[in-house]
């Protein structure tokens, strides 16, 4: 029998207006979000998100493989797993129709963060910020153009 005495503290998590950092992949790492009409179409459903499923979506950098954003949900926001499966739906069909991409546009899936402090969003939002360095794109953060946040930051 193994001691599991580290999970019991789990039931005691509460957090009021959870901030998560999701991140989701294309399929097989296409790199196909890295332009003005793919940015143009993740921004707006994010920016509907809140009307639509009760979540709001912050800070986001969009690589050309893959997206990361921070969300939080209001008091009458889906789970989460509905929220993000909603999300890649219609960017994924608005994507094949606006943007004239083809085939399958996302990975199955997503990742998901619980963020408890300031100090874990502020360390995550370095790390995404610094994505476009680290990928050779560019030589600052600020110089990457498919970086924003939607309503909050």
């Amino acid at each position: 029998m193994s001691d599991h005495k580290h999970l019991k503290r789990l039931d005691r998590i509460w957090v009021v207006n959870p901030r998560y950092f999701i991140t989701v992949c294309t399929e097989n790492r296409r790199k196909i979000l890295a332009s003005e009409k793919a940015v143009s179409v993740l921004s707006r459903e994010w920016e509907s998100a809140i009307d639509r499923h009760g979540w709001a979506v912050g800070s986001y950098v969009i690589m050309p493989d893959h997206v990361h954003f921070f969300c939080t949900d209001g008091e009458q926001g889906v789970k989460l797993s509905e929220f993000i499966g909603k999300w890649k739906e219609w960017t994924a069909k608005t994507l094949k129709r606006e943007a004239a991409l083809n085939g399958q546009i996302w990975q199955g899936g997503f990742f998901d963060h619980l963020l408890r402090s300031a100090e874990s969003y502020s360390e995550k939002w370095d790390y995404v910020q610094k994505n476009p360095v680290r990928a050779g794109l560019v030589e600052n953060p600020d110089d990457w153009p498919y970086r924003g946040s939607i309503h909050y930051r």
